[in-house]
């Protein structure tokens, strides 16, 4: 620099991180009701290494008996909102999700919910 020709080298490196979400806890297991009676359990969602805000969507199955008539007995909520949120301190702030089954059949399921992010992370 200053009419110096001598050359400067700089070398970078880094680490990617990809955003993901764990749950607490990390299976559920709703408790057997009567017929068309709710049942519902509350999970954690933790997200970790998201840079920005991003916002989750739910998959939920779909339940198809012998007759063909398929259902969704599942219905999720999040009652703190589900946007996944960069705190002041540079760490995501977890969610609430309330999941909650009714049959009006007698039905027993095990299945897989999707939560993905915008980036369908």
């Amino acid at each position: 620099l200053n009419d110096n020709t001598s050359h400067y080298k700089i070398s970078l490196s880094g680490t990617m991180k990809s955003p993901k979400i764990n749950f607490d806890p990390p299976f559920l297991l709703l408790m057997p009701v009567p017929l068309d009676v709710k049942t519902e359990a509350t999970i954690n969602i933790i997200p970790q290494d998201y840079l920005r805000q991003s916002r989750l969507q739910v998959e939920l199955p779909e339940l198809e008996p012998e007759d063909g008539d398929r259902s969704s007995p599942f219905s999720v909520q999040f009652p703190g909102g589900q946007d996944i949120v960069l705190s002041s301190d540079g760490t995501n702030k977890k969610l609430i999700c309330h999941i909650s089954f009714r049959s009006s059949r007698p039905v027993s399921f095990l299945g897989t919910m999707f939560f993905t992010d915008e980036e369908e992370n």
